[in-house]
């Protein structure tokens, strides 16, 4: 933050033009303009079939709440990741207060990077999921089509898989079923049948 600068408030996120996404990480606001359609195309998708799964239990094993665009209250930080999850078994609660965020650090987040995220999502997000105590986090990419899985560490964050492509994975903490990676990318437009 610079010199003579006011820390950032939630009034501030309050204040910003509709359709835009706030956070403050380290008294600073941070403002996003709503994702490009592919980045929102992925996080549906990922928050589909995992939710399904490992939500709601249908044709899986259940046992997490997972939640889209959530804000995170740490302190004084507001982060918004694009998926956030929490075990139920440790959250039992977490659907019972009726408000719009949660001070509960999840259990796993994921962020789907675009150009002008990356940085951030990569770095300073990272970093403070680590520190509050996160023990998974994702970072999709939709352009590149990739897949990174990393769990917590003592020290740090460790990469624990880098997928790509249409693998089938299985990628902690939802090993127990696969996840079909072709089927997150934005589909490729098909051409018209001919007469």
């Amino acid at each position: 933050m610079g010199r003579g600068k006011r820390p950032a408030t939630y009034e501030d996120i309050e204040a910003l033009p509709p359709g835009w996404v706030g956070e403050i990480i380290d008294d600073e606001l941070w403002a996003s303009p709503r994702p490009a359609s592919w980045h929102g195309w992925v996080a549906s998708v990922l928050g589909m079939r995992l939710g399904s799964r490992f939500g709601v239990g249908q044709g899986g094993p259940g046992g997490w709440w997972l939640i889209h665009e959530q804000e995170l209250h740490f302190g004084r930080q507001v982060l918004v990741p694009d998926l956030a999850g929490w075990r139920q078994e440790r959250a039992p609660g977490l659907l019972e207060r009726e408000v719009p965020f949660f001070d509960l650090a999840p259990d796993w987040v994921c962020e789907v990077l675009s150009p002008s995220t990356a940085r951030l999502d990569r770095g300073r997000k990272l970093t403070l999921y680590h520190q509050e105590g996160v023990s998974h986090a994702w970072l999709v990419d939709p352009r590149a089509h990739t897949l990174e899985v990393y769990r917590r560490g003592a020290q740090g964050w460790q990469l624990v898989a880098r997928h790509g492509g249409e693998e089938a994975v299985r990628a902690e903490p939802f090993d127990a079923e696969p996840l079909e990676l072709g089927r997150l990318w934005a589909p490729r437009p098909t051409p018209a049948p001919g007469p």
